[in-house]
């Protein structure tokens, strides 16, 4: 298959997003795969598995020239991820979430994401 992103980042290193990690580099979907968890341990253990090209310690930089961002947080935690984001988010990026409600999602992010995302 063919490269779609050069980029992509997942903001949570749970089962969902470890899945969609290994999924996209079997199928050459994407670049880079970049990752972070807000917690160290997890973070420590997700790059000793080799989850993700590379595991990054703030969101931030974590979804820093992602041209396509996955919200793989529990929907309650969205509105402020999003929020964190915002201010390093690349013009274009794609931003997609894997909970299980769409809009409370939507109510909680849309507000914090920059009109050209």
């Amino acid at each position: 298959m063919t490269k779609v992103y050069d980029r992509v980042a997942l903001v949570g290193l749970g089962l969902i997003a470890s899945s969609m990690y290994w999924a996209i580099k079997r199928a050459g979907l994407a670049g880079e795969v970049t990752g972070f968890a807000r917690s160290a341990e997890t973070r420590d253990t997700a790059r000793r598995i080799g989850l993700c090209d590379r595991v990054c310690d703030t969101v931030q930089d974590a979804v820093r020239d992602a041209d396509l961002v996955v919200l793989c947080v529990p929907v309650g935690a969205m509105g402020s991820v999003a929020r964190d984001i915002a201010p390093v988010l690349k013009s274009d990026a794609t931003i997609s979430d894997v909970g299980s409600v769409k809009r409370s999602v939507i109510d909680a992010v849309a507000p914090h994401l920059p009109a050209d995302v």
